[in-house]
């Protein structure tokens, strides 16, 4: 039997809330856009959301599909232990449960986190100055970033306390040599703030290209824009944007919500 007919007789929807459901649904969605915007990296990234409830249980990635491939009902339920607390054929990377795990742990308010190996990501992660304030792009997860130096594939538990003490209250964290992490309450401000972050790290990567001076956003400018950010999403966050990214993906694809 296929490991996605045996997701299908699992019949998951019907074991879970409907509010579990909503949150499966756009935890695909994500992982499909991932995809969608290549900031997959094969089966090797991870995105991962806090179930609602007092269980601390939350769901991540199967290990082995494709993000292109993952649907609601694919998602893997685990506890902060690692194990999985819903049946299912698939087991959960390593690595992602020990990043994923430290911060669902550490932050109570991330409710959402999203990890990702680019290119761009990981050449800006390499920089010692790291994230330079060079763009309109870039002001916003400068005012919300935290830097955490790399130990390694991640596997140790003993990193845990050191990736959430990086983090601090921070909603960005450039890995060091390694890529982007975002957090956030709704999958919508984890996946806006990933793509903020992504898109200014291309930015710098191509702007130092040109091999010229590059001019910096003054101090001050970048002291004000987190309550810029604010007027700019009319205080939706990842509302404004959430709705039409999910219509851009039915239009190709709806498995996601299967």
């Amino acid at each position: 039997m296929s490991t996605a007919q045996e997701i299908k007789e699992l019949n998951v929807r019907e074991k879970v809330s409907e509010a579990e459901w909503e949150l499966r649904v756009d935890l695909a969605a994500a992982y499909r856009l991932v995809a969608m915007f290549h900031w997959d990296d094969l089966v090797f990234t991870h995105l991962s959301a806090r179930v609602p409830g007092p269980d601390a249980h939350f769901l991540i990635n199967p290990f082995g599909l494709f993000f292109e491939e993952v649907t609601a009902s694919s998602l893997v339920k685990v506890d902060l232990g690692g194990n999985i607390v819903l049946e299912s054929p698939y087991p959960i990377n390593p690595a992602g449960f020990v990043i994923h795990s430290a911060v669902h742990a550490g932050r109570s308010d991330a409710h959402c986190v999203m990890h990702t190996h680019t290119e761009y990501g990981i050449a800006v992660s390499a920089q010692k100055e790291g994230l330079l304030p060079i763009s309109q792009q870039s002001l916003f997860p400068l005012s919300s970033v935290g830097y955490h130096d790399y130990e390694g594939i991640a596997l140790n538990d003993e990193e845990k306390p050191r990736l959430v003490a990086d983090l601090g209250t921070s909603n960005f964290l450039i890995l060091r040599n390694h890529g982007l992490l975002t957090v956030g309450h709704t999958v919508a401000d984890a996946f806006l703030a990933m793509y903020t972050l992504e898109r200014s790290c291309r930015i710098q990567i191509l702007a130092q290209s040109g091999n010229r001076e590059l001019v910096h956003v003054a101090d001050p400018i970048l002291a004000g824009v987190r309550a810029q950010s604010e007027i700019v999403t009319r205080g939706l966050g990842g509302k404004l944007v959430w709705p039409g990214l999910l219509r851009k993906l039915d239009r190709v694809d709806t498995s996601y919500r299967n």
